[in-house]
Formats: C-alpha cells, structure tokens, sequence
C-alpha cells in the first residue's frame, strides 16, 4: 500500500516540508515519486520514519542520525536497540523530574521564609544532566562536540568535576541577574556569556552564526532546556537571547 506524503504528514506529525527535506538530504526517500511529482510511501520508509523520530526524540541530530540508520542492516535489531536507549532516557527524565521537583520544592520554601535560597551543593542541581548529556546534545555542531569530547577524554575525575559545577555555578548566576531583573544586554549579563564565549573559542572557532544556533539549541533541544528550567522558569530564553546579544553585539 502507497500512503502519499499529505497522509504520512497527518499519521506521523511531520510537516511534509520536513519528509521532503529528509528526501532531500538522503535520510528519507520515498518508495516512489508519481507522475503527478507527488511522493509516495510504503510500510518500509514508514518504519525508518519511526526510528529517525525515535533517534531525533532521543536528541541525536540528522547527520547522526543519517550515519547510524546506514550502518544498520536487521530492523528488529536496530529497534531493539532504539529501545534500550529510550528505557535509559526514561530512567533519567524520572531523576531529572525527581531534581526539578525538589528544587521547586526548596525555593518555594525559601520564598515562605523570605530569605535567598541556599544551595550547599549546586551539582544536585543537575541530577540526571551528566556532562556527557551535554557532549550527546551538541551532535548538530559535530566539529565543537568533537572538541569537547577529545577535552573531556584527557580531563581527570576531579577537573571533569570542578568544570561541572563551574557551569551549574554560571547558570545559577545567571538566574539571579534574571531574578533581579537585569536585562539580557546589562553589562554583568554579558559579562557571563563572554566567559561562556571564551570558554567554547579555546576549543574551536565560533562564529556568531554559531553562537546564536547553540544559543537557539538552549531552548528548542529538550534537555538543555529542562537543565536551565531546573534553576529557575525562564533562565533557558533568557540564556539564549544574552547569547543572541552577546553575537549581535560583539561578535558581528
């Protein structure tokens, strides 16, 4: 049986610009494409559209993607394999979950009492956010991810340890210049990213493009964006715009 593109958009949720886009690309051809220029689908190209929105739900980006679906050759293999790794993240959502909720729970608190809230060890904060989730989460920019890989590789325990709760201590001071109302372009705002800036260009070369993709990544990319909102509501679009300011203003 042929389902044409318009159903296969309406089943799967996938806009038909995005299915052409992956035919474009390789990722996803159709069985057929008709005399009337319409594409058509089969139960074949039906099952690679699962897994590629099982891997994208999973945070891998396309050409990763791309790379794992040519190297596999048994489907149930491959899906089984796609399995294990959604029980995994599923495992971890339930501690990130269990993270959020405590520190709602704690800031409410702080809030009953009037008083600032005190964190005595910032790294719970992140719980279910592990370094390597970050490196995983920067598959859409291969070349800085290979970067940070080859860093992390030659980092010892404690260093690996240190750079994590150097980064939770950024993100909680970030959420107390939001808390405080500081605008995204306020000088102590941008003072933070151009630490975060200086940090990424000791690996590689970012241009402002690149910026502003890993600043839109912070909020469209399921688990930064649950990372920052385990701070504070808002922190993830009030990270990414002082970055979009940061590369508009210094970087342009």
């Amino acid at each position: 049986m042929d389902w044409p593109i318009a159903e296969v958009a309406r089943m799967s949720g996938v806009t038909a610009r995005t299915l052409r886009h992956y035919d474009e690309t390789g990722l996803l051809p159709p069985a057929r494409i008709g005399t009337n220029g319409h594409r058509y689908y089969r139960e074949r190209q039906l099952l690679r559209l699962q897994q590629i929105l099982v891997l994208r739900a999973l945070g891998v980006g396309l050409p990763e993607i791309g790379r794992i679906l040519s190297e596999q050759i048994d489907e149930v293999d491959a899906l089984r394999s796609h399995h294990q790794r959604l029980l995994a993240e599923r495992d971890r959502i339930d501690i990130l979950a269990s993270t959020v909720f405590r520190t709602i729970a704690e800031l409410e608190q702080s809030r009953k009492d009037d008083r600032p809230m005190t964190i005595n060890r910032p790294e719970n904060l992140f719980e279910g956010v592990t370094p390597s989730h970050y490196e995983d989460n920067m598959r859409d920019y291969p070349e800085l991810a290979q970067e940070v890989g080859q860093r992390a590789a030659t980092m010892s325990q404690a260093d690996a340890d240190a750079a994590h709760r150097e980064r939770t201590a950024q993100m909680i001071r970030l959420a107390e210049l939001m808390g405080a109302g500081r605008p995204v372009d306020a000088n102590p705002v941008q003072a933070e990213i151009d630490t975060q800036y200086r940090a990424l260009t000791e690996l590689r070369a970012v241009s402002a493009e690149d910026f502003r993709a890993i600043a839109r990544s912070i909020v469209d990319n399921e688990t930064w964006r649950a990372a920052y909102e385990a701070i504070a509501p808002g922190l993830a679009a009030y990270q990414r715009d002082a970055m979009v300011a940061y590369a508009t203003t210094r970087l342009n």
